[in-house]
């Protein structure tokens, strides 16, 4: 059951009309039998099935339809995982399959909308169908995400089952985005931007408890758009490029996040940690929906809310920074902050020009989200835009 999906037996899969889907369908089974044969030259059994070019592209097709359509006035918002019902855990099964069609996907969405619940899909004799629903997907298994109208995610569930699922690519209209997960990191990038940036290893011992990730995807959540800055812990130079008086200031560094985050290595009620981890994580996160930014420090004590970002006496005002975005075929450009967005990325950008040790992270109302770093080596401030690992 673990080997690759065979999709040329029986009747032909049906034709499709999404071009998007022809494109990319290739890329992207070329990158799970990477991972399916990396993954069992480590001696790992357990693994979802290895979908095909043919299949991928059905799904897509099928799924990008789906998104168009509106069932009592809302768009469809799905999830559809790649397996038999006997490789999930405890499936909800249906007495009769249903056929893998837009309109039915459109009718099915608001059974499955909540976070986590995948409709299963499968293939016999050709035919791709819907057997039922499942929380439960074993490593490396196909899962696509309608995240609204014409946007569609293709990701998949990592070995270890921990963490946030890796994303591979994602499709808005006929525009198609694969994550880069070949181009070395740069040298001089800190160790911050790099765990941001590193979804795409198969095992995530640190991923899964990366207070920063967690954060990142908080801030994406509330959709009101926000700031945080990540400064040096033995360190108040921040408080120079901090307009003053802070609107939320807080009198001692609250340590709530930092005390759980600390307990990297805690083994017993592993659930319950994790739950109260992001508890703490949703406090904090919440509160860069307010006004201003947030200020940590890289111990995760929170400083200060609602921080109104200026420029130190000491510095210059930034006029260019480098831009990136992990994605194939992405090339750097230099432009103005200004270009970027408003003036809560024109203050981070300045921030970090001016506090070169520090890293600032911008959630955008539209889902754009971007992390702000200090280079070395390119003499600027470096704009990592991450949105696609974050959907």
């Amino acid at each position: 059951m673990n080997d690759t999906i065979n999709s040329t037996s029986g009747k032909k899969l049906p034709d499709t009309t999404y071009q998007a889907a022809r494109t990319v369908s290739a890329s992207v089974a070329y990158h799970f039998k990477q991972h399916f044969e990396a993954a069992r030259l480590n001696g790992v059994t357990k693994l979802a099935p290895e979908p095909v070019a043919a299949i991928v592209e059905v799904l897509l097709d099928v799924a990008f339809w789906a998104s168009l359509g509106r069932e009592e006035g809302h768009s469809p918002k799905i999830s559809l995982a790649l397996l038999p019902p006997e490789m999930a855990g405890m499936p909800m099964v249906f007495k009769h399959r249903m056929a893998l069609l837009p309109n039915i996907l459109t009718k099915l969405a608001p059974a499955v909308e909540h976070p986590g619940i995948h409709l299963g899909v499968w293939v016999e004799d050709g035919e791709l169908y819907i057997w039922g629903t499942t929380r439960d997907i074993p490593g490396l298994c196909f899962v696509l995400e309608v995240v609204e109208p014409g946007l569609l995610v293709i990701k998949h569930r990592r070995i270890d089952g921990v963490g946030k699922f890796v994303n591979v690519a994602t499709l808005k209209g006929d525009q198609i985005k694969v994550v880069d997960e070949i181009r070395p990191n740069s040298p001089d990038r800190p160790q911050i931007i790099s765990s941001l940036l590193d979804f795409t290893s198969l095992y995530t011992e640190k991923d899964s408890v990366n207070v920063l990730v967690q954060l990142a995807a908080s801030m994406r959540a509330h959709g009101r758009g926000g700031a945080l800055l990540v400064v040096p812990a033995d360190s108040e130079q921040w408080r120079d490029s901090i307009i003053h008086p802070i609107t939320y200031p807080v009198s001692t560094a609250f340590t709530g996040l930092a005390d759980f985050s600390e307990v990297l290595d805690q083994q017993e009620n592993t659930v319950l940690w994790r739950n109260m981890l992001r508890q703490a994580v949703e406090s904090v996160g919440g509160l860069t929906a307010v006004d201003g930014a947030t200020v940590i420090n890289e111990r995760h004590e929170l400083l200060a809310f609602g921080a109104k970002i200026g420029r130190s006496w000491k510095s210059t005002r930034v006029n260019e920074i480098v831009i990136t975005e992990p994605i194939v075929g992405n090339t750097a450009s230099v432009i103005h902050p200004a270009k970027l967005g408003g003036t809560r990325h024109l203050s981070a950008a300045q921030f970090v020009f001016d506090q070169r040790d520090a890293v600032a992270l911008v959630a955008s109302q539209d889902g754009r989200f971007t992390i702000f770093a200090w280079s070395p080596q390119e003499g600027m401030v470096h704009a990592h835009q991450i949105d696609i690992l974050l959907l």
